[in-house]
């Protein structure tokens, strides 16, 4: 067993997982103690090391990329503080920091674990009920349904017409961006085939963020939200099948039934998943362009 205890946490491996249980001190980030202790296995690892510093040095965790919903939703952007995947190591303790390094290098070595991406999450995400409060709302999700009620700095147009309520099977993305600089953050959900495309303060399926250090709380719900989805992966895992079925002709005209049957909502939809999976590297740059061709032509048919 290798273990290190510091003021912000606890990490030790047993051979199979490492075992993240954060601090009790006061200083330590509220994502940390909203998503309390974590199992991480071998599976969800990519990598680990040890960063030495002036005055003190940093265990960190590089999980594989999909293993984790939160590192998913926020997608290294989460403030070093909230990160639950750091540990800050005072310089006597540096002996057995890089002792646990070595025992998860050795145990990764030997599992033969795979650092490429996963096409299904290894870690659940955040447990439900769950809720946060930030910015201009209070975001709840209970595994079925997200609910958002609006504070005193709520827009009114977006204020004027209650709480919102959005089922699961509903929603077609999660975003969570945080402020920077002079801009706000926020959280939106993107339900299928909306027809707004108001910037947040407006829209009343999004969660303004302006900054402060409540804001990543949101990220939770989101990430809670996003290990009920689909995982961007399967998506990707079942491309290449789809692929291999014959191409037909440019100019034959759309399989499946009558012209009406094709939807330019679902392929637009389409279209953006493709985008989304390739700018994740989930798709290369030659499967990216093949299935878009794809859908190119049953546009054309449309």
């Amino acid at each position: 067993m290798a273990e290190i205890t510091q003021r912000d946490g606890a990490w030790s491996f047993d051979g199979e997982a490492i075992r993240v249980v954060p601090g009790r001190d006061r200083n330590v980030h509220p994502v940390r103690q909203a998503l309390g202790e974590l199992t991480v296995p071998l599976v969800a690892l990519a990598g680990v090391a040890y960063e030495p510093g002036r005055k003190s040095g940093r265990l960190r965790l590089r999980l594989r990329e999909g293993a984790d919903p939160l590192l998913q939703t926020t997608g290294g952007k989460l403030p070093d503080a909230a990160d639950p995947y750091q540990l800050s190591v005072e310089p006597e303790r540096r002996d057995l920091a890089e002792y646990l390094v070595d025992e998860v290098r050795q145990g990764l070595a030997l599992d033969q674990v795979p650092s490429g991406p996963c096409d299904h999450y290894v870690l659940p995400g955040p447990s439900v009920p769950v809720s946060a409060s930030a910015g201009d709302a209070t975001a709840s999700f209970d595994g079925e349904r997200i609910r958002l009620d609006w504070n005193w700095k709520t827009e009114e147009s977006k204020k004027s017409g209650g709480p919102r309520t959005i089922l699961l099977p509903d929603l077609e993305l999660v975003e969570w961006v945080p402020a920077a600089g002079l801009e706000n953050g926020y959280l939106r959900f993107v339900v299928a085939k909306a027809t707004t495309t108001a910037a947040p303060k407006y829209d009343p399926h999004a969660v303004v963020l302006y900054g402060f250090k409540k804001d990543p709380l949101m990220a939770l719900v989101a990430a809670a939200v996003i290990a009920r989805m689909p995982h961007p992966g399967a998506a990707a895992k079942a491309l290449p099948a789809q692929q291999s079925a014959p191409e037909p002709p440019a100019d034959a005209p759309p399989t499946g039934g009558d012209e009406g049957d094709v939807d330019h909502d679902v392929l637009l939809r389409r279209l953006r998943e493709l985008g989304d999976l390739h700018q994740s590297g989930i798709l290369t740059e030659a499967e990216f362009t093949t299935a878009k061709q794809a859908v190119l032509r049953c546009f054309s048919g449309a």
